[in-house]
Parts: C-alpha cells; sequence; structure tokens
C-alpha cells in the first residue's frame, strides 16, 4: 500500500500511521505547518512522507493524496466543545476537498477509508445496526459528522472506492478526550457520573480501532459499507473512570448526577458561550458529554465481526494499563 493518514498528529490517526510504518508500508501525513510529530521520531524517516497544509489548503491536500492507493480520513474537530465554524470547517469542508483531491488527483486509488462515529445515530436509548437512519439532534459534532458522511456517500455513489467505520469511544496513549481530560477531571476531583455512571460506554483500545481500519481497507467486501466499532466488552463509564482512577491512584469520582439535572447544568454553564462567542476556554460540563455517558454506546458490531472478522486483540485491563503508563509517563517528563 501507498497511504494517506489524515490525523496523524492527532490520536487515531498518529496510532493508524505508526502501525502501517510499522508494517513496513509508505505513508504520507497531511499536517498543518506547527502540528506536532514528535511520536514519529523513532520509526523509518524513509517510510514517511510528511505533507505540511491544512486540511482546506487544496494544492497540499491534491500533493499529499497523488500517488495514495489507500486514504484513511481520521482527522476531525471530535470534543465536546468548540466554535460551529470550527467543527464545520474541520469536519465537513475537510472532508469535502479531500474526496475532491481523491477523485480528482488519486488515480491509483483503491480505497477510502472514513472514521464517522455511532454519534451520526444522534445517541438513541438503545444503540443500533448500522441499517439505522442518521438523526441530527443539534449538537455541532453531531450534525457535522453526519454531514461529512452524506458527502462520503455521495462520492461513492459517484463511483470513489469508499467504506465507513463508526468507532464509539476510542481510548488509549495519546488520548485527549477519554484519557487525559478525564485524568485531569479526576486529579481535581471533578469527573462525574451521570445517572450513576452505569450506561456501557462503547469502549474501543486505539490499536484494535486502527487493525479494524487495515482490515476495513483490504477486503473487497467491505466496499460501500458502513461498520460500528467498539471492543463490545460492556464496560460502563463507572467501571472506566474508577479503573483510570485507581490505576492513577487518585480518588474515584463523588460526584452523580441525575440526567435531568446533569443536562439542565451543562445547558446553563454553555450559556456564557453561546451569548459571546470570543470568551476563552469552555464550559465545565456541555450537553455532549452529558448525553454520552447517560446513553448506552454499545453499539452491535455482529456486522463487522461477520464480514472482515472483527476480533479486538487488545482487552479492556490491558488497554488501561497502556493508557495509565501512558498518562503516568507524561506528568513525569
Amino acid at each position: 500500500m501507498s497511504v494517506l493518514v489524515t490525523g496523524a498528529s492527532g490520536f487515531l490517526g498518529g496510532r493508524l500511521a505508526a502501525m502501517l510504518i510499522g508494517t513496513g508500508e509508505e505513508v504520507t501525513v497531511l499536517a498543518r505547518e506547527r502540528a506536532d510529530l514528535r511520536h514519529f521520531e523513532s520509526l523509518p524517516k524513509a517510510q514517511l512522507r510528511v505533507v505540511r497544509g491544512g486540511l482546506t489548503d487544496s494544492g497540499p491536500v491534491a500533493e499529499a493524496v497523488r500517488d495514495a492507493t489507500h486514504i484513511f480520513h481520521c482527522a476531525a474537530t471530535s470534543t465536546d466543545w468548540e466554535r460551529d465554524e470550527v467543527y464545520f470547517r474541520s469536519n465537513v469542508q475537510g472532508t469535502e476537498t479531500l474526496l475532491r483531491a481523491a477523485e480528482q488527483s488519486a488515480p491509483k486509488l483503491k480505497r477510502f477509508v472514513h472514521v464517522s462515529t455511532t454519534d451520526v445515530y444522534g445517541y438513541p436509548m438503545v444503540p443500533c445496526a448500522e441499517t439505522a437512519p442518521l438523526r441530527d439532534v443539534g449538537l455541532p459534532y453531531n450534525r457535522t459528522k453526519i454531514l461529512a458522511e452524506k458527502a462520503v456517500w455521495a462520492a461513492a455513489k459517484a463511483g470513489l472506492p469508499v467504506s465507513v467505520v463508526r468507532p464509539a469511544t476510542i481510548y488509549g496513549p495519546r488520548g485527549k478526550a477519554f484519557v487525559t481530560d478525564i485524568a485531569e477531571l479526576l486529579r481535581t476531583r471533578l469527573m462525574a457520573h451521570v445517572a450513576g455512571g452505569h450506561a456501557a460506554g462503547g469502549f474501543i483500545y486505539v490499536d484494535n480501532a486502527a487493525e479494524a481500519m487495515i482490515a476495513v481497507a483490504e477486503s473487497a467486501q467491505t466496499l460501500g459499507e458502513a461498520y460500528n466499532l467498539s471492543d463490545g466488552t460492556g464496560v460502563s463509564w463507572r467501571a472506566y473512570a474508577e479503573a483510570l482512577a485507581d490505576g492513577l491512584g487518585y480518588k474515584r469520582p463523588w460526584i452523580d448526577l441525575p440526567y435531568v439535572v446533569a443536562i439542565a447544568l451543562a445547558r446553563t454553564m454553555e450559556a456564557p458561550w453561546k451569548l459571546r462567542k470570543s470568551l476563552p476556554g469552555r464550559p465545565l460540563l456541555t450537553q455532549h458529554a452529558v448525553v454520552l455517558l447517560a446513553r448506552d454506546q454499545e453499539f452491535p458490531i455482529a456486522k463487522a465481526q461477520t464480514a472482515f472478522g472483527f476480533a479486538p486483540r487488545i482487552g479492556f485491563d490491558e488497554g488501561m494499563g497502556r493508557s495509565v503508563a501512558w498518562v503516568k509517563e507524561q506528568a513525569a517528563v
């Protein structure tokens, strides 16, 4: 394979690129001028090509896709709080720019693997299969990831060889939202359970997600299909937060908010930022975070298991152990 990975300065894209290089593949990464790529320093330089530019910069994007046989589109704004225009530029316009470049400037392309999310289902009360409709519930991440998927499927209809993966909650070393951010909330005693923390988190260790993406890219059966991804462990948010706290030597969360209280509190906390777009920082609690913590995220993965033999290799205990070790290493630097 001659591979392009977007989002390689980030979490999933960075790990996927490193794993591909580790297996001998030639990998191109598209990264902004100031993007930190130090996590690639120990890898063979001959197998890594860096194209500097943003995902909406048509020139660098066209250069990045030029020789690609496989494109893994991992780049996205996936935080639970950001300005609407940032979500739209990154998740929608960036995806559209990449798709155009793939259609026009990647003659050798065999597969375009788009990383979507189970959030596109709109946080249903009961996790659904891939045949469920995509539902916009008014949250900017959910909305823009739906728009991005629609652009991908339109490109597929026009002939682009597309596959889509919809991971639930990815965690592991270098993970921000579900590792470093939660670790910091635990340290400061501000981590809260919602509705007892009993909802399943739909956790998937980053290596398992990356291996699934590679399998999707290599399988003829997966062309034109979408797949939910999680490790299928059923681990709850309470169990996850407590395992992270125990591993780091922090006290377990003591705050437990009923859902109606948590969502009302999140709306109140968001209000100043919605009134003043230039306000720095972010709310302590967001509606996006509340629905993630309160709704079952264990979306069924039977389709992936059948289509390409998806069988997560790294179990929860090992994945958490690696995550804890990485957080401790960063604290010691």
